[in-house]
Formats: C-alpha cells, structure tokens, sequence
C-alpha cells in the first residue's frame, strides 16, 4: 500500500468524524493516541464526574426563574447527600417530611400541572438549559389556562419524585425536568418525563413519556416543547401517558446520510 492510498484513508475516516459527536478518526502515534484525543478524553470524563458531584445551587435557580411570575418551592428527597442519592436511588424517589408538610400548605389551591425541577444525575444539565426551557413552556400552559401552583425544585431527587407531588397536590398532569446521565459526548443533558394522573408507588415507567437530550448539539428547546404540548393536549383528551401515547410530532430535518454514504462506498 503506498502512502497516497493510506492518506486517502485517513482523510474518509476524518470526514465522517464531522457527523458524529462519536470518538472516530482519532488518529494514532504509533501504538497510542495522539495527546490531544487523549486531553480530550479527560476533559470529556472531568466534565461527566463533575456534572454528577458538583451541587446545584438551587438559590440561584430560583433566582433565575423569578421573572416567570411563578412563586417556586424548594424541597428535597429523602436521599441526604449526594453520596447517599448516588447509592440509594430508592430515597430519590421520596419526598422527605419537611417538603411533604409544604406541599400539603399548597394543597388547598386548585392545581391542574405540577413542574417538578430535579437535579439528578447532571447539575450542569439543569443549570444550562432548565430555566431557558421554562422560559418558554409556562406562557403556553397560561395560554391553555392549567394552574400551576408553584414551581418544585428538587434536591437529590429522582424521576418518580413527580409522582408524589402530584399526587399530594392532585394534578391532573405531571411534568418533570432533570439532569440525565452524563456521557462523553454530552455532560449537560435535560430530560423531560410527562405523567398523566401520577401516583406514588402505583406509577411505573411505562406511565410516563421521556423527551430526552435536550441540550446545545441535541434537541433544541422549541422542539422539545412542541413535543410536550403534543403529550399534553393526547393525554388530556385520551385520558393515559406513557407507552400507549405515541410522540407523532417531527423534530428537525433528518440528516442527509448521502455523504456518510458516498464515503463508505469510495
């Protein structure tokens, strides 16, 4: 093989590098990587550890969302810190009993959605991307006249923390945001989960609609919305969320694979 054929190679491999966030055509110094992939590399896991470890500041948050003329309520799980939510994913799920006796002070007012605003697994998630996100969404359930109570932000909580509060405020749906997992590739991705009529320890996964990777090379925040409108005005009148509610919404135009294709037959 002589070396024009080898950089014809190498220059594919890079092109293709350009449609994906995937670690390919890294290059190679002899048996390794080349120190910058491997700089990379690092920064890539630093910023996933941190995402997970590092607290958010729920002050302000709600600071931050103070202009949306909605009052917010922060409430914590069961979990205690950060070392114990990571273990007991349990405990995430549970309200503790100073935010059961808040919430139950917001009980008497009627209640159609709750918006729950969870840390999880990436405070970077929340704090990129959760107030831009409700900047958005709350005029368009004012214009659908649902009452929104307060804003729930959660510390140390889990997915199915919306479920409780739901409950304890009987409304009707249910809307979750929290940091996701972080990968490599993303460190700061947001979630959604869509319940309609959660219950505590009744609800399961199934019940709910997750609209996921909400972040800058990832779904953008209005296509995130118009999914949830859907989920929301489906579920209103079918009465059920979850498997039986199919997102029929389209999000961004599909990526044109004719290059990436053009490359692998050449």
């Amino acid at each position: 093989m002589n070396n024009a054929t080898v950089s014809t190679q190498l220059d594919q491999w890079h092109a293709l590098s350009a449609l994906t966030p995937a670690r390919i055509a890294l290059g190679r110094v002899g048996m390794s990587l080349p120190t910058r992939a491997c700089l990379d590399f690092q920064l890539a896991h630093a910023l996933a550890r941190d995402a997970v470890n590092i607290p958010l500041n729920f002050t302000a948050l709600a600071q931050h969302l103070a202009d949306l003329n909605c009052p917010t309520i922060c409430l914590q799980s069961q979990a205690e810190n950060q070392h114990q939510y990571l273990q007991r994913p349990d405990l995430g799920r549970l309200l503790n009993t100073s935010a059961v006796d808040r919430l139950q002070n917001l009980a008497t007012q009627p209640t159609d959605a709750v918006i729950v605003v969870a840390d999880g697994l990436s405070s970077s998630a929340i704090n990129h991307h959760a107030a831009h996100f409700l900047r958005l969404l709350i005029p368009e359930l004012a214009i659908k006249n649902l009452h929104i109570p307060a804003l729930c932000l959660v510390k140390h909580g889990r997915v199915a923390i919306g479920d409780a509060i739901a409950q304890i405020l009987a409304a009707r749906l249910c809307i979750v945001l929290i940091g996701e997992r972080p990968g490599l590739s993303s460190a700061d991705s947001m979630g959604i989960y869509f319940t309609f009529q959660a219950k505590a320890g009744i609800s399961t996964d199934a019940d709910r609609n997750c609209i996921s990777n909400i972040h800058g090379n990832g779904l953008s925040y209005e296509h995130a919305l118009k999914k949830l409108l859907f989920l929301i005005e489906q579920a209103e009148f079918l009465k059920y969320s979850g498997v039986q509610l199919k997102d029929e919404t389209r999000t961004e135009t599909p990526i044109n694979i004719s290059p990436l294709r053009q490359l692998l037959l050449t």
